[in-house]
């Protein structure tokens, strides 16, 4: 009972004010989102509008993160589209479910820790890379379809209306939060240009114009597809893709929410929750979606911390869809890509820009390669997975080249070793290199005070450096191992032979009775 509490407790007053006006204006920027992001897919509008409730709904009431809004996004459109096209949407509502189901079972085993793997390059690349294609996406709005069904640049005196409102809509979101913060400015903008529009009848595009939005209450459905093996081989590989995309978008938000508002949320209840609410808008005709970054930052602009916010975004996107559908379609889509406009601006990390030429060229690399694959390939999951692989092969290759060895011998005649740095796959070569087997005395000790060992592969090269000393007539012994490091050769006993020194005056070696228990597999 006490869990159950505390996910509505994020011991912080609520200004009921803030998040209902916040949560409204959130409502209406989903609208044209989801809207795109169905017909990216190739699914009714309404898909997306549903997907907007059910999983905006959900994740705000059990997710991990208050204040972070979810509905349907373009990184599950994309993925969802070839199965759409080809096997139709009850294979897309199944693949939902299955995708939630995946990301339940995530949360249950408490992955989401993994997310910590993300280098900070990494998350400036997807933070610059998401805003340029908020930006981008936006452009589109100064297009329009002639005669022929042909889209093409406006001109003229269309071009001068849509510039005009979409200006005045970003310099009342920027100048309002100067004199008060009583209401969101982003709610102001839109209120007054959709009065401009209407009060002076001027004609510019309106969210009618894109599709209609009127509709009911999500209808229960059961995706109507053969319960057989052959239709999970079907739908397994997008539901575990749309299951990681949705994953890694929802953590990665999640944490740049955690660093704007300066608190921390929970990743393995996010995921859970992600993962209940796509199972639930699959049986509910919804196309599936995770954590948005724009509509999670307009809230958080607007001051928002708490669930309600969310919560009234999603309740009033379904009002507006059963039973306001004919105001919200007269919005004019200018006001709408004003606002997304500055969402991309305040998206973008400016500061990673004065970053150039301090930081290591390598984390310039991962941040530009991010960026760019997040941009032209739309495939956040990939730009993010690339980054991480990149990160980690520059820090393997940095540390392969730091181990060091020092070398003495004693009154006694025995050489000693002092190993620096860590050896692991990457180091095994340079340190083999470090030893004389020819030319060293009879017996030799392997410091490790100042090292560890890591992986298989330095397990592997001890016990050839083993048999390289016996095969001579040398004896080698290891010191100073840490637990870990011991546990380690431990484990791998039968496989190899590898001398090792017990030495009581070293504080992280094990005692007697540790070594005793792990002697006896305990």
């Amino acid at each position: 009972m006490k869990e159950l509490l505390s996910l509505f407790d994020y011991r912080q007053k609520i200004d009921y004010k803030t998040e209902i006006l916040s949560g409204i204006t959130v409502a209406t920027a989903l609208i044209p989102e989801a809207v795109a992001f169905s017909l990216i897919a190739g699914l009714s509008p309404l898909t997306g509008l549903y997907a907007a409730f059910t999983v905006g709904l959900i994740t705000s009431i059990f997710g991990g993160r208050p204040g972070m809004i979810s509905g349907a996004t373009g990184a599950i459109a994309v993925v969802i589209v070839t199965l759409a096209h080809s096997h139709g949407v009850e294979y897309v509502f199944a693949a939902v479910v299955l995708a939630g189901v995946l990301q339940m079972l995530f949360g249950v085993l408490k992955l989401g820790k993994f997310i910590r793997l993300v280098p900070h390059p990494v998350m400036f690349g997807f933070v610059n890379g998401l805003a340029i294609i908020i930006f981008m996406s936006q452009l589109d709005q100064f297009k329009e379809r002639g005669f022929d069904g042909v889209l093409s640049w406006m001109s003229g005196e269309p071009l001068f209306i849509m510039l005009g409102l979409v200006v005045l809509t970003m310099m009342i979101i920027w100048l309002l939060p100067r004199f008060t913060k009583a209401v969101p400015s982003s709610l102001v903008a839109i209120l007054v240009v959709f009065a401009i529009v209407a009060g002076l009848n001027i004609d510019t595009t309106t969210v009618g114009d894109i599709a209609s939005i009127q509709g009911g209450f999500p209808p229960f459905n059961i995706p109507k597809v053969p319960l057989t093996f052959e239709t999970l081989q079907i739908i397994f590989p997008y539901a575990a893709i749309v299951a990681g995309v949705g994953l890694i978008e929802s953590l990665l938000t999640l944490n740049l929410v955690d660093e704007i508002t300066g608190t921390r949320g929970w990743g393995n209840r996010e995921s859970f929750a992600q993962g209940m609410a796509n199972f639930t808008t699959g049986f509910f005709s919804g196309m599936g979606g995770c954590a948005m970054i724009g509509q999670s930052l307009i809230n958080t602009s607007n001051g928002a911390r708490a669930r309600l916010s969310g919560i009234v975004a999603a309740v009033m996107l379904l009002v507006f869809v059963m039973f306001g559908s004919g105001l919200i379609e007269k919005v004019p889509m200018a006001a709408l890509t004003g606002l997304m406009i500055m969402v991309a601006i305040g998206t973008f990390e400016w500061a990673s820009l004065k970053v150039f030429g301090r930081m290591p060229k390598s984390d310039i690399l991962v941040m530009a390669v991010v960026t760019l694959i997040t941009v032209f390939l739309h495939n956040l999951a990939l730009a993010v997975l690339i980054g991480v692989i990149i990160s980690a092969l520059v820090f393997a290759w940095e540390n392969a080249k730091r181990i060091r060895a020092r070398k003495h011998v004693d009154k006694n005649g025995v050489k000693h070793y002092e190993i620096f740095g860590p050896l692991f796959f990457g180091s095994v070569m340079a340190f083999n290199e470090k030893f004389d087997v020819i030319n060293d005395p009879d017996d030799v000790i392997i410091d490790f005070k100042e090292s560890r060992i890591t992986d298989m592969s330095a397990i592997e090269a001890l016990n050839k450096l083993t048999e390289k000393y016996t095969a001579v007539g040398k004896k080698i012994q290891l010191r100073h191992l840490s637990r870990d490091c011991y546990q380690l050769l431990q484990n791998a006993d039968k496989i190899i032979d590898i001398n090792i020194m017990d030495d009581p005056t070293y504080k992280v070696a094990l005692n007697i009775k540790d070594k005793k228990k792990l002697d006896e597999g305990k």
